[in-house]
């Protein structure tokens, strides 16, 4: 007993009887909490100091601010190059060729973060060809892709299902810069000293990873760059980085085509809301980060296991996602106000509806692990690209029919199409059609 976890003391006996044989499970436990702590303290303590920065801007500034980010978060995908899930898969499939694997990402990424950093610099110049400030910001938050390379320490913790050491690093970045961003606000600082710091706090989060690494006994001087491994890893991902741009377009077109019809004011006043709808979407990413390894293990076990542990995935992302959702949507005018003030009170009728999505993004999430695993990345592909479309030409007809608001009512329906309603259109993906249908309304709970 005396090797067991401390916190499986703190368990009610009935389920610490349940757990405490099951050494895979306490992993992912632990593994699921420490994310959890990290997430949360990013929640509070983001959102504060967030919002505190946004009413310090205002709703123009915060929205110039917010359209560089959105530029560069489009080619996301593209610094990343989909390796995420991959490199996972693989290091837990084959640890013999960690050195391999690590390597031959990590130089993958910082290529891929120099291409993303190109084409956000350009598509600046091409919508904002007269505006210096904007180019600016977006050659800084684009130079933080490049510093991403380092990400691959991360997907070496969580093959481990160990992430204690990656959100000590993390959030200790975070915390100490979101003291920095509080200095800056009462001393009147000018915009761009807010963008200087997300680089500076990104160069500080790439030391730490490196440092983390080697202060657990592992030496990044062993991680080899290989041809052959790096054609396979793109082989595999490419498909991913087409989704990836797919997603972030009709994640982040909606502030660039608002930029561009109706102005800064208006993205400041959207990106207020996102802030809030948005500020929930790590609790899928963190508990499907942290079962993925049991999910492939179970594939490889029994399909019948496979299945229930999808289903209980599904099942319980809707159940959370309904959670956040129907309060702030009633309580969206309230939230606004006591946060933002009354400059940013057209953010509530645009908090309202585009809070509804999340219910689509916790199932989209949760099923695009389900795509690697059966090796469908191309339709993964296909689904985004179509929500990436329908939110583009949703967007050309509401928002000139509907302003702010119909950016929200864009994404909605372009989540909805993405994440759910593409997977009944073939025959391969309709079986997780299926499965996410049930979930959403509650089929399944009915049935027991």
């Amino acid at each position: 007993m005396d090797s067991l976890p401390r916190w499986l003391g703190w368990l009610p006996e009935s389920l610490r009887v349940r757990i405490t044989n099951r050494p895979n499970l306490q992993r992912i436990i632990a593994s699921t909490g420490w994310l959890f702590i990290d997430k949360v303290c990013r929640l509070g303590v983001g959102l504060l100091v967030g919002v505190w920065v946004a009413r310090y801007l205002g709703p123009e500034q915060f929205g110039a601010f917010n359209y560089a980010i959105a530029i560069v978060g489009i080619f996301t995908a593209v610094g990343t190059l989909g390796l995420n899930g991959i490199v996972v898969r693989d290091l837990v499939r084959n640890p013999s060729s960690a050195d391999v694997t690590l390597g031959t990402a990590f130089y993958l990424q910082i290529l891929g973060g120099f291409c993303a950093l190109l084409l956000a610099l350009s598509l600046v110049a091409y919508t904002k060809p007269e505006d210096s400030l904007a180019s600016l910001m977006v050659a800084v938050f684009g130079s933080v892709m490049v510093l991403k390379a380092t990400d691959v320490v991360k997907y070496w913790f969580e093959s481990k299902v160990h992430s204690k050491s990656i959100v000590i690093v993390e959030n200790g970045a975070f915390l100490f810069f979101s003291m920095v961003r509080v200095v800056l606000v009462l001393t009147k600082a000018p915009l761009m000293a807010f963008v200087w710091i997300t680089l500076a706090e990104g160069v500080l989060v790439a030391a730490g990873l490196m440092a983390i690494y080697s202060f657990h006994g592992y030496k990044i001087r062993n991680w080899e760059w290989q041809l052959k491994r790096a054609k396979a890893l793109v082989s595999d991902s490419w498909p991913l980085v087409l989704s990836g741009l797919a997603v972030m377009v009709y994640m982040r077109i909606d502030q660039v085509m608002l930029g561009q019809m109706l102005g800064d004011k208006e993205v400041g006043v959207f990106s207020a809301a996102v802030r809030i709808s948005e500020a929930f979407y790590f609790v899928p990413m963190m508990i499907v980060t942290s079962v993925f390894p049991a999910i492939i293990d179970a594939k490889e076990r029994s399909d019948q296991l496979y299945k229930k542990r999808l289903k209980n995935l599904f099942e319980l992302m809707i159940v959370l996602a309904l959670g956040f959702a129907l309060p702030i949507s009633l309580m969206s005018e309230w939230i606004v106000s006591i946060l933002y003030g009354a400059a940013f009170s057209d953010a509530a009728q645009v908090l309202a509806v585009q809070v509804w999505a999340g219910v689509f993004v916790f199932s989209g999430v949760a099923s695009s692990r389900w795509f690697l695993i059966e090796g469908l990345q191309k339709y993964s592909f296909y689904r985004t690209l179509a929500g990436a479309i329908i939110n583009v030409v949703l967007n050309f007809i509401f928002i000139p029919k509907f302003g702010v608001s119909g950016a929200a009512w864009a994404t909605l329906g372009s989540q909805a199409v993405a994440s759910v309603l593409f997977n009944l259109s073939n025959s391969k993906t309709r079986p997780i059609f299926y499965m996410q249908i049930k979930a959403i309304f509650g089929i399944s709970f009915f049935q027991k």
